[in-house]
Formats: structure tokens, sequence, C-alpha cells
């Protein structure tokens, strides 16, 4: 039996609870040094939440916020064995040291070489960079206004071809043999750069002097033949023009395939300024060597009359000087349309507007973006002395419009500036923007095909009109020009134009009115009809905005033939008409020109019109005296004919109007040129017989 000692104790109740008691007591006694003391909802007691703060405080010691260490730390390039490139903080063990460095700055020339291809040589020269202070000096002088190249920097660099040193070969050498006075340290300096660049360069150079002596050139060097700066001819649209080449590169174009680029510019009239913009030509690739005259563009000094068409373009260009603005001619020749296709020629017979402030804006994606002319006024002593007058104050920037001639009643003659140099001239484009009234069409004309227009100074008087009629009208036409801002609403810029309704039967001459007032004010005719406006509300309102402007600006007389559709009463049955009929209403309140409006409905015609109209004229049926004018005033712009009085009082005696007359005339004259005969009585009587229309005897 085992001792006391080695007898385990009795596990009773009151053991088992004193147990837990000195659990208790040894949880508090630590919670104490701890000083941490949980309460029943969670919550820290002040002692215990001072005591986290501390050891959150010294966390924030340790960690430190992004991008906040004032330092640098650098990573390396490591290449992967798939060719792909890491980063590693790892400093590269491989490094060579740099090549260029305190050392190498001593040295007027780095010449950086490069394996050769060429079977005759080991290495090739990639870049050349002068370091040279005196070498610098030399290239202001040598590769002045060089495009890419400038001189003033650093670290001057060029790279292989050297094209600058190619085209300006020649002034390098004569900078070394004693041109422009330099001191020996930097013929030295000079003889250095020569005898490298030489080394390089032999064959191209010895090349150069090998095409231009025989006027040919090769595909790969046609670029030696093209300095920049130098003048190019080449053509627009069929026509020959000078321009300034800026750049020559060969690239890749998108239609074109390779080819070379000349980047160049000419002198263009954006419709307040004159400017340079940018006019590309291309040369395509072709085998061996070609005369330089046979490329499409070339130097004008290759050209074999330089003197003669350097005179023709400098003359083409005055006009186009003079043309800047907008003036109203007549146009006789092709045309440059731009389509989505791209620019086309059509063919243009008729009067045009001179506009390219209007063409612009109608156009925009036509715009002209021109850079400056960058140059400054004349001198008295340079002035062209028959240009204004000598007094420096009345010359201003180029970009304002010129003045000329008092004749021409289109331009703003308040303020003049600089005309154009020779040079300048010489680069004009051949084309002008504007307007062509009959076809309707934006276009751009060749200013060589532009010319004055002959008035008919007898078509208001052949007008078979009362002779009170034709003067009242007149009076208010020419009135309206000369005073159409004297007059205002209480609304500024509303009721200043002048609005003249023409009613009657077809063929009787309300037509012919609008055409012969705009005759004899010498101003624009615009006839626009319904179908020119569009088929509903929202296309009218935008087309008639914007041709009342236009013709407002020009001083034109606006003639919309046959509108109906905008003059009749309106009806709750069509909704889209009567706003039709509203934008017309209130568009016409803010037109500052002259409109004349013909209608074979009058009586139709809405009761908002009327307030609106200032002159309304109804034109009777042609009487026999009336028909016999009308005969007469056709015969007699005709010319050569054989009618007589007598016979004309018998063709009066039809019932037939104008229109008719002038379409008998026109058939009549066509049966005579076919017979080879003057027109005669018989040739209207066989017109009028085959038509039905028997004349009494």
């Amino acid at each position: 039996m085992a001792s006391d000692e080695h007898m385990a104790p009795r596990v009773t109740p009151a053991v088992i609870a004193g147990m837990v008691i000195d659990k208790a007591a040894d949880l508090i006694g630590s919670a104490k040094e701890t000083k941490t003391v949980t309460l029943a909802d969670g919550e820290m007691s002040d002692e215990s939440s001072s005591s986290l703060a501390g050891s959150e405080d010294d966390e924030k010691k340790d960690k430190v916020m992004v991008g906040m260490i004032c330092d640098k730390k650098g990573l390396y390039e490591k290449i992967d064995q798939h060719n792909k490139a890491t980063w590693t903080d790892k400093y590269p063990e491989d490094l060579e040291e740099a090549a260029e460095n305190e050392e190498t700055e001593k040295y007027a020339l780095l010449i950086r070489n490069k394996k050769s291809y060429d079977s005759r040589k080991k290495l090739e020269i990639d870049s050349i960079v002068i370091q040279s202070p005196l070498l610098k000096t030399v290239m202001r002088d040598v590769l002045n206004d060089y495009p890419g190249v400038t001189t003033t920097l650093s670290r001057l660099t060029f790279s292989a071809p050297f094209q600058p040193f190619v085209h300006r070969w020649y002034r390098l050498v004569a900078a070394l043999e004693g041109e422009g006075d330099y001191d020996e340290d930097t013929k030295t300096h000079l003889k250095l750069l020569r005898d490298v660049l030489y080394e390089e360069l032999r064959d191209v150079i010895a090349a150069t002097e090998d095409y231009i002596k025989n006027k040919v050139v090769t595909y790969d060097h046609i670029w030696t033949i093209f300095q920049p700066g130098c003048n190019i001819y080449a053509s627009r649209g069929g026509k020959p023009v000078v321009v300034r080449l800026a750049d020559g590169q060969f690239i890749q174009h998108a239609k074109l395939g390779p080819c070379f680029h000349l980047k160049c510019e000419r002198v263009d009239w954006d419709g307040s300024k004159f400017g340079y913009t940018t006019s590309s030509h291309f040369i395509l690739p072709f085998v061996g060597t070609t005369p330089v005259t046979d490329l499409d563009s070339y130097p004008l000094s290759y050209h074999s009359d330089e003197g003669a068409i350097t005179a023709k373009l400098t003359a083409r260009g005055r006009l186009f000087e003079g043309l800047a603005g907008y003036h109203y001619r007549e146009y006789k020749g092709v045309a440059i349309q731009t389509t989505q296709y791209g620019p086309s020629l059509i063919t243009v017979d008729g009067r045009i507007v001179v506009d390219g402030d209007a063409h612009s804006n109608a156009n925009p994606n036509q715009q002209l973006y021109l850079k400056p002319l960058n140059r400054v006024e004349p001198t008295r002593s340079n002035r062209d002395p028959g240009y204004g007058s000598d007094d420096e104050s009345d010359y201003e920037f180029y970009d304002e419009y010129p003045s000329y001639g008092e004749e021409d009643a289109f331009l703003d003659h308040s303020k003049k500036t600089v005309p154009l140099t020779e040079e300048e001239l010489l680069l004009c484009t051949p084309v002008i923007r504007g307007y062509a009234l009959k076809p309707k069409l934006w276009l751009e004309f060749f200013v060589e095909s532009v010319c004055d227009i002959a008035f008919n100074s007898k078509a208001f008087d052949s007008l078979v009109l009362p002779a009170g009629h034709k003067s009242l009208i007149l009076a208010f036409a020419q009135s309206q020009v000369k005073n159409k801002t004297a007059f205002d609403d209480v609304i500024s810029g509303k009721g200043r134009g002048i609005i003249m309704l023409l009613s009657g039967g077809p063929g009787i001459g309300k037509t012919l009115t609008a055409e012969s007032v705009a005759e004899d004010m010498r101003a624009p005719l615009y006839m626009m009809s319904v179908g020119d406006l569009g088929i509903n509300s929202r296309e009218v309102e935008a087309n008639l905005t914007k041709v009342l402007d236009m013709v407002a600006k020009w001083d034109a007389v606006l003639l919309l033939d046959e509108c109906d559709v905008f003059l009749e009463a309106r009806s709750p049955h069509d909704l889209d008409r009567n706003r039709i009929v509203s934008i017309f209403l209130r568009t016409l309140e803010y037109y500052e020109g002259i409109l004349f409006l013909t209608t074979n409905r009058v009586r139709n015609m809405d009761e908002a019109f009327h307030s609106r109209i200032h002159f309304s004229l109804e034109y009777p049926p042609l009487d026999e005296q009336a028909r016999r004018a009308v005969w007469r005033g056709f015969l007699d712009r005709q010319g050569g004919h054989e009618v007589g009085e007598q016979e004309v009082k018998k063709l009066a005696r039809l019932d037939i109007n104008g229109r008719i007359i002038k379409n008998v005339l026109k058939t009549g004259t066509l049966l005579a040129s076919h017979k080879d005969e003057r027109l005669g009585f018989e040739h209207l009587q066989t017109v009028l017989q085959v038509e039905g229309r028997a004349m009494a005897e």
C-alpha cells in the first residue's frame, strides 16, 4: 500500500472552486501588468487605448509613405533568353566606358563610324558631331537658311548622307578658298571638315557635278538636284506653276507607292490675307538616267527659257493679286471642282463671283491655313512709286484687304497694304476661289480665264413695260444699294431689304425685269427656284438663310422664281408647308438686299406677305403693240435678218407671250442656218405652222 505522501490529492468541489479562483487572480494580475482592460461592451478603457496608440506610433515609425524618400534608385535593363527586356536593381558587369566624355569634348569633330556594306571600304560614317566653335561660325554662313539646321546648338550633328553639305558644297569650298575672310585657325578647322566630308562624299559630289553638266539624274540621286529653298517648276491643273522647295524626301505613299516627295510652298489668298500654303509634288521611280526637264517637277534653273517663263508667271501673279477680295467677273474655261473623290475639271462659261472668304465659309473642309509671308514694310526708296501715296502711315500689314482700282465696287478702299514682291508674285497659285452663278457651284478658277463682263447697257430699255413702272423699279433697286443701312427697324438689322413682287401670266417679262435691273446696276443676279431650297422645313430654313446672307454680302439681285409654294396661304391640313411659309416670312424680315418674287397666283398669297412686300407689280397680258416691241427687240439683237416692218406687224397679231416669241425666233434661226440663209419671214412662218399657230392674213 502506498504511503500517504504518494497518494493523489482528493478532488472535491471545494478544491475545484479554489483552483478557479486562483486562475482568475492570475489573469487579473496579468491584465494589470499590461494595463489592458476589456469592457463588457467591447470598448477599451482610457488606460488601455493609450497603450495601443503608442504601439501604432511605433509601427508608423518603421513604415514609410510611397515616394517620400528624397533620393534616387537606379534600375537596369536586362535582356532574357527570349530577347525581352526586364528591369533589375543589379548593376550590369559587362558595361563599357562611355565613348563621348571629357576627353572627346576637346576635339573639333567627332566621327561616328559604322560597318560598311560597300565592298570598297570597311567602315562608313554614320554621323559627324561638330564641336568646334570656329566651325560653327562658318556653318552659319555656309548653311544659312537651310531647313532643319540650327548652327547655334552646342552639339551640331549631321547624319549620312549629309544632304546639307552636298547641296552647299560650293559654299564650303568657297569659304575655305578665301570667301568670308576667316582667320587661319578657323580655316584649319574648316580644312579638316572638308577633308573628312570629301573622303566620304567624293562619289556623290562627282555624280552631282556630272548630273548638272549633262542635265540628267538617276532616281537614287534625285535628291542631289533639289536643294531646299530653290524654285521648282511644276504644274497644277495642267497650268505651269513655280513653287519654293522646303524639303525633299523618299517616302512610301499610300496610293502612289515609293516616290520622291517634294514638299513646297506657294503664295495663296485665304479670303483675308496673303500667305504661304503647302504644295506637294511627287516623282515616281524610274530606271537609269532621265533628262531633268522630263521630270514632272524640276528646278526652275533647268528650264530652257527661264526668263520668259518667270516673266509670264510673274504677270499672272499680278492678276491673282488683283483678284484678292471679292469681284463680279466673266469666266470662260475649265475650273476645278473638289468632290469626295478628289479634284476634277469642269467647263464653265458664264458669270462668277470671286470671293475666297465666302468659299471658305461654305466649304470648311477646304479652308486654307497660311503661314505668314515674314517680310517687313518696304522703305520709301524701294516702294513702287505708282502704288498709293508716299505717306508711310497709309501702309499696313499684309493681312488686310489690298487696295485696287476705284472702278471695282466690290472692294473696301479704306486700307492699303504692301504689294507682293516679284518673288512672291512668281510663287502665286494659278487659281482663285469663288462661285459660278449659272451652275451654282463653289469652284477654283484659273486666273487667266477670268475676264471683265461686257454689260448690256440697253437691257433695261428693251424691257416692255410702261415707262413709269420701269423707272420706279430701277429707282427702288439703286436706292437700296446706296442706302441699305440708312433705315433700320426697332430691332437692329431688321427690315433693311427691299422686296418686290412681280405677278402675272408666263412669258410676259417678270424674270426679264429682274435680269434687266441686275444688268443695269452691274450687280450679280442669283436666280433661285423652289427646288434649290429643299423639300422639308429644316432644309428650306438652312438653305434660304445661307443664300440670303451670301447675296446680301455681294449686293446681288436675288430672284426667287415661281415662289407660289412660299406665298400660298397657310392651311390647317399641311403643317410642314405651314412651317415653310413661316420660315420664309421670318427670314425676309432680316434680308438686307434686293429680292424679286415672281408668281402666277398672287390671289392665293398668304395675308402676312402683304405687309412685307415693298412694291407689287402685276403684269397684264401682252397686247399687240407690246408683242410688236418684243418681236422687234429680239430681231434687233439677232443681227442679220430679212424680216421687214410689215412682217413684224403680222407676227405681232399672234396672241403669244414673250417666251414663245423667243423660242420661235431661236428655232427659225436654226432653220435658216441649216439652209445657209439669212433669217427671213418664211423661216418664222414655217416654224409657226409646224407648231399649229396660224397667222391671220
